[in-house]
């Protein structure tokens, strides 16, 4: 598929681009975006929730009252998980919720969600995108001059760039991301795709490995 190269105010630089058929005019495949999307969302969890047993709550380990005579249960002491401010009984335990997937399942997964934004016409590609300093307005005007300001835009530059990304934090909707860092959920979570410069060759050197 071919696409025009515009610029940073929104018109047409003359140029064209094509862009390769077995990635963005592949046959989207729904289940590997599932399972890379679940991947995703599942190394954000930290993990780290975790409840006191009754061998780590505070309390005395003395036993309440004799084992036989008094006509109740038997109690071993005021930390048994039974009782108010005891221990908790098969509680949340520190763990990793990492799942495992295929890396050519990984990157069929990307390809996929780029098919389907191509699909719906929400890729982009802009000559060149720079700031010298962090200025939020002047990114603000750029999304303007796009048509992009009031949607969820993914933007995929080919470098670091610390002044763009500072220009963009705050506004809502927007991320700036390296495009050899992109990922699946970022692709299907977003209504505009824009390449900056040569960041869709990046994106297409690393799906086509």
């Amino acid at each position: 598929m071919q696409l025009e190269v515009i610029d940073i105010k929104g018109k047409k630089t003359g140029r064209q681009v094509e862009l390769p058929a077995e990635i963005f005019g592949a046959t989207p495949n729904d289940h590997v975006i599932y399972l890379a999307v679940k991947q995703y969302l599942a190394a954000r969890r930290s993990g780290t929730h975790k409840v006191k047993t009754r061998a780590e709550v505070q309390g005395a380990s003395r036993k309440l009252h004799k084992q036989k005579g008094t006509g109740g249960a038997r109690k071993g002491s005021a930390k048994n998980p039974l009782f108010r401010q005891g221990g908790s009984v098969f509680g949340p335990r520190p763990r990793a919720y990492d799942i495992k997937v295929n890396r050519s399942t990984t990157r069929l997964a990307r390809a996929s969600a780029l098919s389907y934004k191509a699909k719906e016409n929400g890729i982009l590609l802009v000559d060149a995108l720079s700031f010298d300093k962090p200025k939020t307005s002047e990114f603000l005007n750029v999304l303007k001059n796009l048509s992009i300001n009031s949607r969820k835009s993914l933007i995929l530059i080919p470098e670091r760039n610390d002044s763009l990304y500072l220009s963009s934090r705050n506004i809502q909707g927007a991320n700036v991301q390296i495009a050899s860092m992109v990922n699946t959920y970022d692709i299907m979570n977003s209504h505009q795709v824009v390449f900056v410069g040569n960041a869709h060759e990046m994106v297409t050197n690393i799906l086509k490995k």
